[in-house]
């Protein structure tokens, strides 16, 4: 054993298993220090006045935490924990600890980049070396075949080429064991309420029962893959949006690091080796490249993703009409597919893929709103907030983003029929409309009044008539688009 301490910076990979720094300073024999701090700028509002991390997300996280924390004091470690800004904590832990290096996992986006140089050069005075690590996608960066700042713009050509040319590394071997922690005041994990939030109360009617940490995430991989072997025909399920297993479920915690890409990849091999190799296991990693692309997008455009023109510098005179925004929010549009999903989040911090690409097209291409202000709404509420899957996402939506092909909008009344033919989904959450049978409820506001008296709900009081009209609305938002784009 080397006399060395290194410091583990753990932000968005809250892990034992896969974790490079960690098996790095292992290594080299040195004494592990694992820390974490909550950085109090992720507890402020977004630029329209959202929290910036929401009730579910904090719970989440907090879980996540108290989760490595356990899982370091069974190998005879800790975890040292701070609230604050990193920039000045770690510092003061180096000079403490007479730590020689700092590790961590490098990420891609300005606000988390802009931290990571503020330790960067508050360390630089004490001459300890600051080591950044890549590890939150699929496929290592220095493995794909290009340069990052030659990514394909468009993502079947990133795939094609990264299938073809690219190989997943093997995970890292996990620590049986660590080396006590000196004397250090351990700190300890803040509430809820010491972070502004409120605890929310689980509804039964969510999904799941989200759980944060590492353990609950491999003990999800193990009921999804395993017990229920639901992998078999995930491609078919996914589309889903009630229900526990119509998809994996697993973006919760890889978006906080509970879970690695690579280690979901190894479970698959060993299911396709064990169970069956078909369409749907190799989707489950279709899925997972998408992850990485977003990520990797990024990495190439910086700031871009956030920008109101998006990836592509499109100059679309948005409306930041508050009224219909909040009828948005709070699932009040008279579109019950759209309805339903906004009110599965507000009460969950959850919403199916499918649900996520139909509300954001409402809100872009029907209501012509802002799509900054639906992306910040998610980054609060999301309990698998992924900052580079979520601006990418909403990029690519909105007609801004990069692989864009013309106007492209969800037909909602449409997608209702198609992915909830029987509308089991939306009577589970707008029970107002549960006695409206058939087809009928995927567009009430056209039910006669004898109808209204008959499945006992009044269009216009029990539940809202549409917002807008669904196609005029469209051609209105293809207009100002197509100009924009001249």
């Amino acid at each position: 054993m080397s006399n060395k301490k290194i410091l583990i910076w753990y932000r968005n990979d809250l892990r034992i298993h896969d974790h490079e720094p960690l098996y790095q300073a292992i290594k080299q024999g040195a004494l592990v220090i694992p820390f974490y701090c909550f950085d109090i700028r992720q507890f402020n509002t977004t630029s329209f006045g959202f929290p910036k991390t929401g009730n579910f997300r904090g719970k989440f996280l907090l879980e996540s935490v108290a989760n490595l924390k356990n899982s370091l004091q069974e190998l005879a470690s800790n975890l040292i924990i701070r609230k604050g800004y990193p920039e000045k904590i770690i510092p003061e832990l180096v000079k403490q600890l007479e730590i020689n290096e700092v590790y961590y996992y490098e990420e891609v986006t300005s606000e988390e980049i802009n931290v990571e140089d503020a330790v960067e050069k508050a360390l630089k005075p004490l001459k300890v070396k600051f080591k950044g690590f890549w590890g939150a996608t699929l496929y290592h960066w220095d493995d794909l075949p290009f340069e990052v700042s030659q990514l394909p713009e468009v993502f079947t050509s990133f795939r094609k080429k990264v299938e073809k040319n690219s190989t997943v590394n093997p995970t890292f071997i996990s620590p049986r064991k660590l080396i006590s922690l000196p004397d250090v005041e351990l700190g300890y994990i803040p509430s809820l309420e010491d972070l502004g939030l409120e605890k929310p109360e689980y509804d039964s009617k969510g999904v799941l029962e989200f759980k944060g940490g590492e353990t609950e995430g491999i003990k999800r991989l193990k009921e999804y893959f395993w017990q229920g072997n639901h992998l078999k025909e995930y491609k078919e399920t996914k589309n889903g949006m009630l229900g526990a297993d119509y998809s994996s479920k697993f973006s919760a915690w890889l978006a906080n690091g509970c879970l690695s890409p690579r280690y979901i990849y190894e479970e698959v091999q060993k299911y396709e080796e064990k169970r069956v190799r078909n369409n749907s296991t190799y989707w489950l990693i279709f899925e997972l490249l998408w992850r990485d692309y977003f990520r990797f997008i990024g990495a190439k455009h910086g700031n871009k993703v956030f920008y109101e023109s998006g990836l592509r510098g499109v100059d679309i005179p948005w409306k930041e009409d508050l009224e219909r925004f909040k009828l948005w929010q709070e699932g009040n549009t008279g579109y019950p597919l759209v309805d339903a999903n906004m009110r599965e989040l507000a009460t969950t911090g959850f919403m199916s893929n499918r649900g996520r690409q139909n509300v954001a097209s409402f809100l872009t291409k029907n209501l012509g709103i802002n799509w900054i202000m639906g992306a910040e709404w998610f980054e609060s509420l999301l309990i698998d907030y992924d900052v580079c899957s979520n601006y990418g996402n909403w990029n690519y939506t909105a007609g801004v983003g990069n692989d864009a092909r013309g106007f492209r909008y969800f037909n909602i009344p449409k997608q209702s029929k198609d992915y909830d033919a029987k509308g089991e989904y939306i009577k589970h959450w707008l029970p107002e409309l549960k006695m409206i049978p058939g087809q009928k409820i995927h567009e009430p506001w056209k039910l006669s009044q004898e109808e209204q008296k008959r499945y006992n709900v009044r269009i216009g009081v029990d539940y809202p008539r549409p917002v807008v009209d669904f196609f005029k609305s469209v051609k209105a938002s293809e207009k100002v688009y197509d100009k924009a784009n001249i």
